[in-house]
C-alpha cells in the first residue's frame, strides 16, 4: 500500500521539548509568564520520590498546590477526572491557572485531559518522570482516559506549553519502568530510523547510562513525526505499531485486575504484529526473525493463554484507528520504515497471536 499526504505545519506546533538539567529554562518560563496560581499533579511515586527534587529546585513567588492522585493505570478514568475537576473548582483555579504534569504517561495523560477540558482549557506543561512519558507519552498532544477497560478511549489534542524533561529522574526508576520505556524507543527505530534502532540493540545491559544518550533521538523522532500530522489523519498513525494487539492484551490484563505495563504490553504488540507483517508479505522474514529476537533479548515472555481470541477481537474492532468496522494496522515493511491503514485477514492475525502464544513452548524468550 502506497500513501500520500501533504504536511502542513501548526503554528502552534512550534512548541519545543527541553532537556533541562538543572530546571534553569523551567524557572525561566514561569517568570516570563504570569500565572494566577500552580497546580502540581503527582502521584504517589512522584511526591515521594520526584516532588522534592522539583520543589527544591522550583523558584517562583507564585502560590502552588499539590494535587495526588493514587499510581496506576486503573486510576486513569473519569472518575479520577471527576475528583480532579472538582478540586480545581473548590480551589477557584481560573483560566490563567497552570497545571504541572510530574509523572509519567498516566499522569500526563491524565493532568493534561483534565487541564484541557477544565474551563474549556487551562494552560498545562509536562514534567516526565519515566522513560516511557520522556520519549513517547508527554510528547504530541495526546491527552486521555480509560474506558472502563479500553485504553484512552475518551480525550483530547491538546498540546502543552512546553515539556521539561530532567533526565536524572530516571534514577528513581523501578528497572520494570525503564524497560517499559524502553519499547517505545525501539518502536521509534523499527518505523522511522534504522540507524536508532541498530544503536539501542546494540546496548547489552539496559540500564541508565547505557539509554540517556539515545533519548533525545527518540524524542525528535516522535516530535517529527507529531509536526507531520498532528491529528494522526495518516503518518502518525505509525506511531501506533505494536499498539493495536499491544492495547488489546493491556485491556484485557487491566478488566482482570492484573494491569501490566505498557511496554510489556507493546512489546508483546510489536513481536505479534511484526509475524503479521510477514504473513501479509510486508517484510521478508530474515528482517522479521531480527526484530523479533531483538525484542525478546529485553522482554520476558507475557502469557495470554487466559485469553480466548474473541475477546481480543472484541477489542480490536474497538481500536481507535478503525474504519468501517475495519481494524486498521501500522505495519513495518522494513526496519526503519512502516506502513498505516492497513488491513489484514482475521486469519493472518489470528497466526499471528498464535505465532506469539507458541514462542513459550519453543523457549526462545
Amino acid at each position: 500500500m502506497q500513501y500520500t499526504f501533504t504536511i502542513n505545519l501548526i503554528e502552534i506546533l512550534e512548541m519545543t521539548t527541553i532537556v533541562d538539567d538543572n530546571f534553569s529554562q523551567l524557572n525561566d518560563f514561569l517568570h516570563g509568564k504570569t500565572f494566577s496560581k500552580i497546580f502540581i499533579l503527582v502521584d504517589e511515586n512522584t511526591h515521594e520520590y520526584c516532588l522534592p527534587i522539583l520543589l527544591g529546585n522550583l523558584e517562583t513567588d507564585l502560590s502552588f498546590e499539590i494535587l495526588e492522585i493514587e499510581a496506576g493505570e486503573e486510576m486513569k478514568n473519569i472518575q479520577t477526572a471527576n475528583q480532579l475537576w472538582e478540586i480545581l473548582t473548590e480551589m477557584q483555579a481560573d483560566r490563567k491557572a497552570l497545571i504541572i504534569n510530574l509523572g509519567g504517561g498516566v499522569i500526563t495523560d491524565m493532568g493534561g485531559f483534565v487541564a484541557s477540558t477544565y474551563k474549556r482549557g487551562i494552560q498545562f506543561i509536562n514534567i516526565p518522570t519515566t522513560l516511557l512519558s520522556m520519549c513517547d507519552a508527554s510528547i504530541g498532544g495526546k491527552t486521555g482516559i480509560d474506558l472502563m477497560h479500553y485504553k484512552n478511549m475518551v480525550g483530547t489534542f491538546t498540546l502543552p506549553e512546553k515539556i521539561f524533561v530532567y533526565p536524572k529522574f530516571l534514577e528513581t526508576l523501578p528497572f520494570k519502568e525503564l524497560r517499559s520505556g524502553f519499547a517505545e524507543m525501539l518502536k521509534h527505530g523499527l518505523i522511522a530510523d534504522k540507524s536508532h534502532w541498530e544503536n539501542l540493540t546494540a546496548i547489552q545491559k539496559l540500564d541508565i547510562e547505557g539509554i540517556i544518550p539515545h533519548i533525545k533521538t527518540s524524542m525528535n523522532i516522535k516530535q517529527n513525526v507529531v509536526e507531520k500530522d498532528f491529528h494522526e489523519k495518516n503518518i502518525r498513525k505509525t506511531l501506533n505499531f505494536g499498539h493495536t494487539i499491544g492495547h488489546a492484551i493491556e485491556s484485557l490484563c487491566l478488566e482482570q485486575g492484573n494491569p501490566i505495563l505498557h511496554g510489556e504490553a507493546v512489546a508483546m504488540g510489536m513481536i505479534s504484529e511484526t509475524h503479521l507483517a510477514v504473513l501479509e508479505g510486508l517484510i521478508s522474514q530474515e528482517d522479521a526473525q531480527t526484530i523479533i529476537e531483538n525484542i525478546q533479548r529485553y522482554y520476558p515472555y507475557l502469557d495470554i493463554s487466559d485469553f480466548n481470541d474473541e475477546d481480543i477481537f472484541g477489542l480490536l474492532f474497538n481500536d481507535k484507528k478503525n474504519t468501517d468496522s475495519k481494524i486498521n494496522f501500522s505495519l513495518l515493511s522494513g526496519i526503519g520504515e512502516c506502513t498505516f491503514d492497513y488491513q489484514c485477514s482475521r486469519k493472518n492475525i489470528l497466526e499471528s497471536l498464535n505465532f506469539y502464544r507458541k514462542l513459550n513452548d519453543f523457549n526462545l524468550n
